[in-house]
């Protein structure tokens, strides 16, 4: 296990702008306040997504993509340092109107109304390739 401390630096609180890009935004929000490390939580709506599901066997992403409005029921994430740029590492849970739920790594999405939360840490977070995922982690 790769662990470390970290000491809360700020917490901030934003508006995502209607028809932005969600991650976008929340990557947008983290260079703003110079955070180089930080956790997020959001909720809200979207017009459309797009979320990717990482499968173990292949080593490979595969989307989902669904062209309708959304809610946010839950968006959970972390901003970190990726190929030399902040990267919002984000996980989310879809719901459409009949109540099924559509979730994973979130690719893209356009925001219709967001609200996010950011507890910016000291120090910076760095990713990574990982030989045993295929995937960039943390280092």
């Amino acid at each position: 296990m790769n662990y470390r401390e970290v000491e809360t630096e700020a917490e901030y609180v934003a508006r995502l702008e209607t028809g932005a890009e969600w991650r976008s935004e929340i990557e947008g929000l983290a260079a703003e306040v110079e955070a180089d490390a930080a956790w997020f939580t959001a909720l809200g709506a979207v017009s459309d997504a797009e979320v990717w599901f990482y499968d173990q066997d292949d080593y490979e992403y595969y989307p989902v993509t669904v062209d309708e409005p959304l809610e946010v029921a839950s968006c959970v994430g972390n901003v970190s340092w990726l190929e030399g740029e902040r990267f919002a590492h984000t996980h989310v849970v879809l719901s459409g109107p009949d109540g099924e739920a559509v979730a994973g790594h979130l690719n893209e999405a356009t925001v219709f109304a967001g609200e996010v939360h950011m507890r910016v840490f000291g120090g910076e977070l760095e990713r990574a390739h990982d030989e045993t995922t295929d995937l960039d982690l943390w280092l």
